[in-house]
């Protein structure tokens, strides 16, 4: 008996150890850079959970946000490096919020023209953080740059996930990039801080209207997925349709907050990514606009 347990033990053991290396496999690397499929010069950026994009002209080289994460700005331009030694010309903002835009002064010491909409630009100056670069450039509706033959629209389509969020538009190429209000296969944040529902779907069908075929987010999607099509985007207005309307229906059901947070389920989308931490807030931020017009 004994030494049919320690030969079981052996094989136990032994499997582990052929285990472990196929888990450490399975684990991203902290950071990684790659080249989008079928463009000569549009890259993605990911440090963690974050990705940002980068396009490599003849002129120079256009960056979006910096990633505010320890150190990754400069390894951020470690990776550019790895690529290219043209100069840094433009540095863009999403948006206003920190968690992607703070850390960029590495690419300002390099010369970089930082760009952002007005409105993030106001936000900046109010709120005086000391780590987020105050813009030199603002966009309005829209800003063209062209540099080295490479043209980048930055559109402006109202208030979504934010009062100053950008879609950066790549024509030739067909790809746009914007953050955090379109995500791939995955909820929106939390209670959805900052986020003006009434414009949310209108700014999503304005999307949908442009002529792109791929979308580069600031996160990547559930699996790993760091590009998206105009479905993610049908799928996003699906679900804020179907969010609305099922906390319409608890409203005059006479459901209070806990009450809509604890029963209300949309099971369609139980596979999303923050479908278990984040609906409830999804729906409490829905309550507050459907119930108290906030």
């Amino acid at each position: 008996m004994f030494r049919i347990g320690l030969g079981s033990f052996a094989l136990a053991a032994m499997a582990c150890a052929l285990a472990i290396p196929a888990l450490a496999q399975t684990q991203p690397p902290p950071f990684a850079t790659s080249k989008v499929e079928g463009t000569d010069n549009v890259y993605i950026f990911r440090y963690g959970g974050y990705q940002s994009m980068f396009v490599v002209t003849k002129a120079g080289v256009i960056v979006a946000d910096p990633i505010s994460q320890r150190r990754s700005a400069q390894v951020y331009i470690d990776e550019i490096r790895k690529v290219t030694q043209a100069p840094i010309k433009y540095m863009i903002y999403s948006h206003s919020h920190f968690d992607h835009i703070a850390g960029g002064k590495p690419f300002k010491d390099l010369g970089a023209v930082v760009v952002a909409h007005k409105n993030a630009k106001k936000r900046i100056l109010e709120i005086k953080a000391p780590d987020v670069v105050v813009p030199d450039e603002v966009v309005d509706q829209r800003k063209v740059i062209t540099l080295g033959g490479t043209t980048l629209e930055l559109l402006y389509v109202g208030k979504n996930h934010s009062d100053s969020t950008l879609v950066m538009r790549l024509p030739k190429e067909k790809i746009i990039y914007t953050v955090d209000w379109i995500p791939l296969e995955g909820l929106p944040f939390r209670v959805m801080a900052d986020n003006y529902l009434l414009e949310f779907k209108d700014g999503l069908k304005k999307v949908l209207a442009m002529d792109w075929d791929r979308l580069i987010p600031g996160h990547p999607g559930r699996g790993g997925r760091q590009i998206g099509t105009k479905d993610d985007v049908r799928s996003q207005l699906a679900y804020h349709g179907e969010l609305e309307a099922a906390v319409k229906k608890a409203i005059a059901e006479g459901k209070n907050y806990d009450a809509a947070r604890n029963e209300l389920k949309l099971p369609k989308y139980e596979q999303w990514g923050g479908y278990g931490p984040y609906l409830p807030g999804n729906i409490e931020r829905y309550y507050d606009y459907i119930n108290r017009g906030i």
